[in-house]
């Protein structure tokens, strides 16, 4: 590997030694001082961490720039690529809602997100909150939440200025362009408005940055006058808000990864108590919409892994009142419903390929929208408007962009709305998309989506980044992303290992990657880059690993288990130190992460299980491929000391290989850099990293 002519020494965290022991096990952790004490204040207020902490992350920056300092100018190709492919002036399709259609849109040039509307028929469009100029005073900017009021005359808005996720909650008058007096602050951004449009509800944040809370907020009084509406009693439940799809009610929607529950407010009735739909059981899952005097409930009851859907009647919506609409049918993976005056629409998977099924709620007829793809992805995109025939969805692959259609749901005919633009040019017959199967060590088959340009020769000499996930029951879609170009037109080829631990073949592929059978997750994603390699797509040692987050703990986990066949492992915001983030009842995940991981505070055996993969406590000495660890000072979710605390370990550890590298952004969090254009800066570092790592960072590309 080519390094930089004068890479800076690599920083040596002290070793302080911290040993507890619980459940008869001692562990020591030498670099638990990494863990600022007063982590609360730090998200609010990132100037107050510890200066050694500080002292200590700064070395790591200029030790990481000083080895990929020399790629300075590939990462300006590869962001000024990357940026070529976006459209800058890019917009939305508008979304009709009464007499306005509304969208979103991005000026030339601009970072941040537009929203306006215009007349529904067409017409002159009117903005009313500019992203940019709303960032112009902050280094970190992000929108939460944006809901018109149904009379149309206020804008509820909120946005986050720290990357920490605390939102404030803004309203702007349509009229005006200004923002009326009301600031409610600590939210996690969501917004309902009342049918009267003289309040609405939100859900505060608590000082370990949990939403246990939902409050009215009526306009031209302060917060401090809000009415708390409904609290959460379980530390390992959250407590999130939507309208309901008819529009009528506010869904309080609570849960773990395992359980839910549902409450509604009547909008037309906001000083209502809310109302209980089916009380909590464990490891039942349901999520609603409304139709008239009918609920149609989405749910795992009565072992239906896959799910299923049934409805109730609103006066009575208890457990014993539902009635199989859609049955359980195995194999077949019920994603999510949308509801309108007339159809009922389901989004469904079934080995890793996802369709939409459409019914007709007065006849019960169904048909299906699929498409040819080998892998492909699909989304319904929801509207503002019940009482409609037209269904809006969006479809793209690893080789077609993303393209956005009205369906009439009647009529059975598709119109396209909107086409992604590639404004430097994408030609799809350039790049070929492709499947196979890897076989897992228990004979399990992991689907793995492969995109590479035509012409690529099977000869095992082209370098590849292999991405993963593998948690909470989430599916990597196999969709166009216009960055990854920027590697597969250099050679690379691009592969998504659809692990267990996600839902892309089931429910019951999440269940066989979580708690006890975690690490089925880390022995998919080695088996899926072994059969790339006897596929002879490349080879051991020109491979790199990717993952983020959730996937960053699969990234640490892979390189204890099988480094051997990767040339480098970039992990972002990587849940690396499980164990004691299981252990930490006080940190904002942790409570509601128990169902997923397990409660090691509680239980022995979890303990001994998350000991035994933690990727933290099982750095060994051995040798390591190059790692990238990337955090966020800011970050709520992913902690900065985690990929800080890894790092460490590994190089005080490791025998050989390497290096490896910690970057933290020291302005954000868990979503990194908040502008578009920013985001490709950290973008490129990940590319450029992967381009090093397999010998091409010096090869004139």
């Amino acid at each position: 590997m080519t390094q930089a002519k004068t890479p800076s020494k690599p920083p040596v965290a002290p070793r302080r030694p911290h040993s507890f022991t619980r459940h008869g096990i001692t562990v020591t952790d030498d670099y638990a001082w990494l863990k600022d004490e007063k982590w609360q204040e730090v998200l609010r207020d990132p100037a107050v961490l510890d200066p050694d902490i500080r002292k200590y992350l700064d070395e790591e920056n200029v030790y990481t720039e000083s080895l990929l300092g020399h790629t300075a100018s590939l990462q300006k190709t590869l962001v000024r690529e990357m940026r070529g492919r976006i459209k800058e002036d890019d917009s939305s399709v508008p979304s009709p809602d009464g007499p306005f259609a509304y969208f979103r849109r991005f000026r030339e040039g601009g970072q941040h997100e537009l929203f306006g509307r215009m007349p529904r028929d067409g017409g002159e469009g009117q903005i009313v909150l500019d992203g940019d100029a709303l960032a112009t005073d902050h280094k970190y900017f992000k929108f939460g939440g944006s809901r018109h009021s149904h009379d149309h005359k206020l804008q509820a808005w909120s946005a986050d200025t720290k990357g920490s996720e605390y939102f404030s909650i803004r309203v702007r008058d349509w009229a005006t362009g200004n923002d009326l007096d009301d600031l409610v602050e600590e939210t996690d951004g969501g917004i309902v408005w009342a049918a009267d449009c003289k309040s609405f509800f939100y859900v505060k944040l608590d000082d370990n940055h949990r939403p246990m809370q939902v409050w009215r907020h009526k306009l031209g009084t302060r917060q401090a006058d809000d009415t708390l509406v409904y609290e959460e009693q379980d530390s390992g439940w959250f407590t999130h808000l939507h309208e309901s799809t008819s529009g009528r009610f506010c869904v309080i929607a609570g849960g773990d990864h395992e359980t839910s529950e549902q409450r509604l407010i009547d909008l037309a009735n906001p000083e209502a108590p809310p109302r209980l739909v089916a009380a909590r059981e464990e490891g039942v899952q349901y999520s609603l919409a409304d139709r008239g005097d009918e609920l149609f409930i989405l749910t795992n009851a009565d072992d239906a892994i896959d799910f299923k859907i049934v409805t109730a009647p609103l006066a009575s919506p208890e457990r014993e009142n539902w009635r199989d609409l859609i049955p359980y049918r195995p194999g077949i993976y019920i994603i999510d419903l949308d509801l309108y005056a007339g159809h009922l629409v389901r989004l469904e998977r079934a080995n890793a390929l996802p369709s939409i099924v459409i019914r007709d709620l007065a006849g019960h007829e169904e048909h299906a929208i699929a498409f040819d793809e080998a892998a492909y992805s699909l989304d319904t995109m929801g509207s503002y408007e019940f009482e409609t025939t037209n269904l809006r969805f969006a479809y793209s692959s690893m080789t077609t962009p993303s393209e956005v259609y009205d369906y009439d749901m009647v009529k059975r005919t598709r119109i396209l709305r909107k086409r992604q633009e590639i404004p430097s040019g994408h030609d799809a017959a350039d790049y070929v998309t492709t499947r196979i199967m890897a076989k897992a060590h228990d004979g399990a088959e992991v689907p793995v989506s492969i995109l590479h340009r035509r012409g690529l020769k099977l000869d095992g000499s082209a370098p590849l980044l292999l991405y993963g996930y593998g948690s909470y029951g989430m599916a990597m879609p196999a969709s166009f992303s216009a960055n990854r170009l920027s590697l597969v037109d250099r050679g690379f080829v691009y592969a998504i290992a659809h692990i267990r631990g996600g839902a892309d073949k089931g429910w019951g592929w999440y269940l066989d990657g979580k708690r006890e059978k975690k690490t089925n997750s880390f022995d998919d994603f080695a088996a899926s880059a072994r059969a790339l390699i006897d596929a002879k797509y490349t080879s051991a040692k020109r491979i790199v690993g990717h993952g983020g987050s959730a996937g960053g703990m699969l990234m640490g986990a892979v390189a204890n288990r099988a480094g051997e066949l990767f040339a480098g492992i970039v992990a972002e915001v990587p849940f690396v130190d499980v164990l004691n983030t299981m252990l930490d009842d006080t940190l904002p995940l942790t409570p509601p992460e128990w169902p997923e991981w397990g409660n090691p505070i509680e239980s022995e055996k979890d303990f001994r299980t998350i000991l035994s993969y933690s990727p933290y406590d099982n750095v060994a000495a051995r040798d390591y491929p190059a790692i990238l660890a990337m955090g966020g000072l800011t970050d709520p979710r992913v902690t900065y000391w985690e990929p800080a605390k890894w790092i460490a370990r590994l190089r005080a550890t490791m025998l050989g290989g390497g290096p490896v590298l910690l970057r933290t952004n020291m302005g954000a969090g868990h979503g990194g850099a908040s502008g578009r254009f920013d985001r490709l800066d950290e973008v490129a570092i990940v590319y450029a990293f992967a381009l090093w790592a397999t010998g091409m960072a010096e090869a004139g590309v």
